[in-house]
């Protein structure tokens, strides 16, 4: 019914591909796609493989989809459709070290497969490329926000990042019990390489008594302190929340390569125990917080968020992502949506509260 009510519309054909690293709710945005644009509106729709590697490649990887491509795809975690976070058409990897600009491929080959644009689902990485490739190639796009660490402007919320704060709270509430068995300090590293968003938000949800994140250079001899007059009062257990880029005042923020080869989390931990004297153990949650099945309110988002994406590519308004602003479906240009990463608001009312509840960030006065 829905193709025959739509069937002297023009017939688009649109590619799909996903990017950057995968987080919960990817195949909903997928889903929301395929049943808007295939199944109500009659267009074709086509899934690009392994986000601009199945472009990019000597042979693509392309497919069709349709109803049965996306069967069970609101639960599902990950993407049907690959993704990869070294996939930049301007600066494409070769076996021989050398990068190559590949961005004309991209164009061509959509060309070649009858796509009139794009709706590309990911992070300030992918919205970057995405902006480059449409300003140096003339590709339509359509963005749609995606990262766990809700770093993204233009946005208020990206889907994943309710999907990640759920289970981090739930690892936390975990190591409560833990914790208290046996009075210790317990140290949960969360990812959040620039944002301390999942920091904030679980720490808060699951009772944390300190939060480093990496917008606040921290001062660890607060934090011991604050652990300390835990003790005194006989509370001799604590629980600290740490994001992967946290770092001590006086140090310089790290970056991708660094951070894979340190745990903050466990050096935050050896050396909370020195200044204490409690036992301490450290938790690296890592990519437990991208995986698994999305939450609700990232199934609902992510859906919303897809539908949204077809309504702009139906209106010929390209060369934008979808964005939430106060609970309502917008828009903003891809130049926006590339500008930046988004950082925790310090002045805030959630780091308000959770200064108000007792929660110390390492910056207090010592």
């Amino acid at each position: 019914m829905g193709q025959q009510r739509h069937r002297h519309r023009h017939r688009h054909t649109v590619a799909i591909n996903t990017g950057g690293g995968d987080c919960p709710g990817l195949n909903a945005v997928i889903r929301a796609v395929v049943k808007r644009g295939q199944l109500e509106l009659g267009w074709k729709i086509i899934g690009i493989e392994d986000s601009f590697d199945g472009l990019l490649s000597d042979e693509m990887r392309v497919r069709e989809l349709d109803r049965a491509s996306i069967a069970g795809a609101l639960t599902k975690g990950g993407t049907i459709l690959g993704s990869t976070n070294r996939g930049n058409p301007f600066r494409y990897g070769r076996r021989d070290g050398n990068a190559i600009d590949l961005s004309k491929r991209v164009a061509t080959r959509l060309k070649e497969l009858g796509c009139e644009g794009l709706i590309a689902l990911g992070g300030d990485g992918t919205m970057a490329i995405c902006h480059e490739l449409s300003q140096r190639t003339g590709v339509k796009i359509v963005g749609v926000p995606k990262t766990i660490d809700n770093d993204l402007t233009g946005t208020d919320t990206t889907f994943g990042f309710n999907s990640a704060v759920e289970f981090a709270t739930q690892a936390v509430d975990r190591l409560h019990s833990t914790a208290e068995s046996h009075d210790r300090i317990m140290v949960v590293e969360v990812m959040g390489r620039n944002a301390g968003f999942i920091a904030l938000h679980c720490g808060v949800a699951g009772g944390a008594d300190a939060i480093l994140i990496p917008e606040v250079p921290f001062d660890l001899r607060a934090v011991a302190n604050k652990i300390l007059e835990r003790k005194a009062m006989g509370r001799y257990f604590s629980i600290i929340v740490v994001s992967e880029g946290a770092r001590a005042k006086g140090s310089e923020p790290s970056d991708s390569k660094s951070l894979r080869l340190r745990s903050i989390g466990r050096s935050v931990a050896a050396e909370l125990s020195e200044m204490t004297g409690i036992e301490s153990r450290d938790t690296v949650l890592g990519y437990l917080l991208r995986g698994g099945i999305p939450s609700a309110y990232d199934r609902i988002l992510a859906t919303r968020l897809g539908n949204h994406a077809c309504s702009l590519v139906e209106a010929g308004n390209w060369d934008r992502m979808v964005a939430i602003h106060a609970n309502e479906m917008s828009s903003v240009s891809l130049v926006e949506a590339a500008s930046g990463t988004k950082q925790v608001d310090l002045g805030g009312d959630l780091v308000a509260t959770a200064r108000g509840v007792g929660i110390v960030f390492g910056d207090e006065e010592i």
